[in-house]
C-alpha cells in the first residue's frame, strides 16, 4: 500500500542520485528549532490527529455506501468523485504526519505503530472503492463524453476519466478489483521489511582510520571519508566496513527483492500486462520504447564515462583506482558551506526563472519547512513531500559541504514545484508525475552551477565545480540508467520463471558494472552487492530511470532558458513555469512536448553524452593548467 504521499516522498529520495554528504548524528535537542519541521502546522497533536483518523473512517463508509448509484447520472458520479476528494486530502495529511514523525526517528515503534494504523485502514479504504471503476466502465463512453462535456463541475476528474477509459482493458470486474484489494496492505510487506532491515536494525561497525580516529561508518560517515579522506586506506575500509554490513544479511536482501519481482510479476498478470515495464509505464501512457532506447543507447556511450575515471586516476596518482575512490577530489579547496549562507546564493541562482519563481523558493525556506541536519535514528538522504493544503516539508541531512549545497537546491526545486502544482490545480490533479519529478530538481543544480562557474577564476575551483558537473551526470544519468537495466533484467528473471538469488543478483550486477566503466575502475566483488542497498528498487520499481530522462529533458529546457535572444528565453520560461503548474492535468510526456522536449525521441538522451563529452575535454584541460596530469 501507498499514499498519494507516500508515492511522492519516495520518489523524490535524492541519497542515490546526489551522493549526499552527511554529518555525524546528534540528537534533536541540539538542533535549534529554526532548523527543524514544524509538523504541528499538519497536526498540533496526536488528538488532533487521531480524530481525522476518526473521521476518515466515516468517510470511508460513506464512499463505500455510494456502491450502486453512479450509472444514475453525472451529479451522482460528481458527489463520487469530490467524496473522494475528501478522502484523499484527509489521507495526505493523516499518513503524512507520523510518516514524517517516524523519519525524524525510525526507531520509535510507538510511531511505527500508528502509522500501520493508517497502512491499514488505507487498505481498508481500497477494498471499500473498489467497486468504482469497474462501475463507472459500465457506463458507455459516448454517455460519460456527454455528461463531461455538459457538467462544468466535473471538469477538474475528466482526465482521469479519459484515463481510465483508456485502460479499461487492465481494470477487473467489481469482484476482480475487490480481491485484489484485500492484499493491498501485504504488496507493500517486502518494502516495509527492506526499509527495516536497513535503517531500525542495520548496525554499522566502527573502524579506525590512519590517523588512529575512532568512527562508526553511519551512511553519513561513510560518505564523508569517501569525499574528503585522501589516504585511499581509509577510503577502502569504509567501504569494506560499510556493503560488508549489507552482506552479512545478502540473502535476506536477496529474497526481499525476489519478493518484489514476484509481487509485480504476478500484478502485471493480474491486470493483463505482458511484462512489469509495460505495467509501470502504461499508467502514465509512456511508450516502452522510451525506456528501451535509454537503456541501450547509454550503454553504447560510457566512453566519456570511462575516460573521466582514467583521467581522475592519473590526477590522483593511484597504481589502482577503485569506485569508492571517485568522490575524492583531484584538489583541495577551503569549502564549508554554511546552510544560512547558502540560501542568498541559491536564491540568486534561480532569477532567470523569473519572479514569481524566485518569490517561491524564498518563501521554501521558511523555517519550519525544512528539517536541515542528520540526527540519530533519522531517515537518510533528502527528499521533498508536500502535505495538500499545508505547504511542503523538505527533510536534509546538511553537512556543509559542496554536495549538500547541490542536494540543497535540488530539493528546493522539488518544493517550488510542489507549490505551483497545488496552486494551480484542484486536488485531482495537483500530484505530478514520477516522469516529470526530476526536472524541477535537476534544473536547479544546472542554475546554481552556472552560478557558481560564473563567480569564481580559482582554476582549483573551477576543476572542483566541472568535477561536480561529471559526477552528476555519472549519478543522474549514467547509474540510474544502469540500475534501470538492472532492475528490468531482474524482473524478466521473474517474468520467465527462473531463481532469483543472492549469488545471480550479484553476478547480474558485477556484469553490468563492468559494461558501464570497463578497465578504468578496478573491481571490487563487495561493490555487487549494491542492489541490496538501493532503496527504489524495493519501494518504487521502474523509477530510476526517469532521472535519467528528466536529466535529459532539463538538459534541454536549461538550454532553452539560458541561450538566444530575449525574448526566446522569456517564452522558455513561461513554458517552463506552465510545466510546473501543470502538476498531474496531463500526460507527463505531452507535458514535457509542450516545455520544449520530446523524449520519444533519442536526441535527448545523445544530448547529454555529447555534454559530458565536453565537460570531460574542459576537466581535462584545467587538469593540464594546473600540471596534475602530462
Amino acid at each position: 500500500m501507498r499514499t498519494r504521499f507516500q508515492l511522492q516522498l519516495i520518489v523524490l529520495l535524492a541519497l542515490l542520485l546526489c551522493g549526499s554528504v552527511f554529518a555525524e548524528p546528534k540528537t534533536r535537542a541540539d538542533i535549534d528549532a529554526a532548523y527543524k519541521w514544524t509538523l504541528e502546522d499538519v497536526y498540533p497533536d496526536w488528538d488532533a490527529w487521531e480524530m481525522d483518523l476518526n473521521k476518515l473512517k466515516g468517510l470511508i463508509d460513506e464512499i463505500a455506501g455510494l456502491k450502486g448509484t453512479l450509472t444514475q447520472g453525472p451529479e451522482q458520479l460528481l458527489k463520487a468523485f469530490q467524496l473522494e476528494d475528501d478522502l484523499g486530502i484527509l489521507i495526505d495529511a493523516v499518513y503524512g504526519y507520523p510518516a514524517m514523525t517516524r523519519d525524524l526517528d525510525n526507531r520509535d515503534n510507538e510511531v511505527y505503530a500508528k502509522l500501520q494504523q493508517v497502512q491499514i485502514l488505507y487498505a481498508s479504504y481500497g477494498t471499500a472503492t473498489s467497486w468504482m471503476n469497474p462501475e463507472i466502465l459500465t457506463i458507455p463512453w459516448e454517455t460519460m463524453k456527454q455528461w463531461l462535456d455538459n457538467t462544468k463541475a466535473l471538469a477538474p476528474y475528466r482526465f482521469s476519466v479519459e484515463d481510465l477509459y483508456r485502460e479499461q482493458k487492465h481494470v477487473l470486474d467489481a469482484e476482480g478489483e475487490k480481491l485484489l484489494s484485500y492484499f493491498s496492505q501485504f504488496r507493500g510487506n517486502p518494502s516495509d521489511i527492506h526499509n527495516q532491515l536497513s535503517t531500525a536494525d542495520i548496525k554499522f561497525e566502527t573502524i579506525t582510520l590512519s590517523t588512529d580516529e575512532e568512527v562508526t561508518v553511519s551512511p553519513g560517515e561513510y560518505y564523508k571519508i569517501l569525499s574528503s579522506n585522501r589516504n585511499q586506506e581509509d577510503r577502502k575500509n569504509a567501504f569494506l566496513s560499510r556493503n560488508g554490513v549489507y552482506n552479512k544479511t545478502i540473502n535476506t536482501y536477496a529474497e526481499v527483492y525476489n519478493g518484489i519481482c514476484q509481487r509485480d510479476w504476478a500484478m502485471a498478470q493480474a491486470r493483463k500486462y505482458g511484462s512489469t515495464l509495460e505495467r509501470s509505464l502504461e499508467s502514465n501512457n509512456i511508450p516502452v520504447d522510451v525506456y528501451m532506447n535509454l537503456v541501450s543507447t547509454v550503454k553504447k556511450g560510457t566512453a566519456p564515462l570511462q575516460r573521466y575515471h582514467a583521467l581522475r586516476k592519473e590526477a590522483l596518482g593511484l597504481s589502482e583506482y577503485h569506485l569508492y575512490d571517485s568522490s575524492i577530489p583531484v584538489v583541495e579547496i577551503d569549502e564549508n558551506y554554511e546552510y544560512d549562507n547558502m540560501k542568498d546564493g541559491i536564491i540568486k541562482s534561480v532569477k532567470p526563472l523569473g519572479k514569481a519563481y524566485t518569490e517561491k523558493l524564498e518563501q521554501a525556506f521558511t523555517p519550519g519547512w525544512v528539517d536541515v541536519y542528520e540526527t540519530e535514528g533519522k531517515t537518510t538522504g533528502a527528499y521533498s513531500g508536500g502535505v495538500y493544503g499545508v505547504h511542503p516539508f523538505m527533510l536534509l541531512n546538511y553537512n556543509n559541504t559542496l554536495d549538500n549545497v547541490f542536494t540543497l537546491a535540488h530539493e528546493m526545486g522539488h518544493t517550488v514545484h510542489t507549490m505551483f502544482a497545488q496552486e494551480a490545480q484542484p486536488f485531482s490533479m495537483s500530484n505530478y508525475t514520477l516522469f516529470v519529478a526530476e526536472v524541477a530538481s535537476t534544473m536547479n543544480e544546472a542554475l546554481l552551477l552556472d552560478q557558481m562557474l560564473s563567480e569564481t577564476k580559482d582554476p582549483k575551483e573551477r576543476l572542483v565545480l566541472l568535477s561536480h558537473a561529471i559526477n552528476s551526470i555519472e549519478g543522474t544519468f549514467y547509474t540510474q540508467t544502469m540500475w534501470a537495466d538492472y532492475e528490468l533484467q531482474v524482473h524478466q528473471l521473474a517474468e520467465n520463471g527462473q531463481p532469483i538469488t543472492a549469488e545471480i543478483l550479484i553476478s547480474m550486477y558485477h556484469q553490468l558494472s563492468q559494461e558501464y566503466y570497463g578497465e578504468s575502475v578496478t573491481p571490487d566483488e563487495l561493490y555487487d552487492i549494491t542492489w541490496a542497498r538501493i532503496g527504489h528498487f524495493y519501494f518504487a520499481p521502474y523509477y530510476v530511470y526517469q532521472y535519467a530522462t528528466s536529466f535529459a529533458a532539463s538538459a534541454k529546457l536549461h538550454q532553452d532558458i539560458t541561450e538566444g535572444s530575449r525574448k526566446d528565453k522569456k517564452a522558455a520560461v513561461e513554458r517552463y513555469v506552465n510545466l510546473l503548474k501543470s502538476g498531474g492535468s496531463d500526460y507527463p510526456v505531452d507535458q514535457l512536448k509542450k516545455a520544449g522536449v520530446d523524449m520519444t525521441q533519442p536526441d535527448a538522451v545523445q544530448a547529454v553524452m555529447d555534454q559530458l563529452t565536453n565537460l570531460v575535454d574542459q576537466y581535462e584541460k584545467e587538469l593540464k593548467a594546473l600540471k596534475l596530469i602530462d
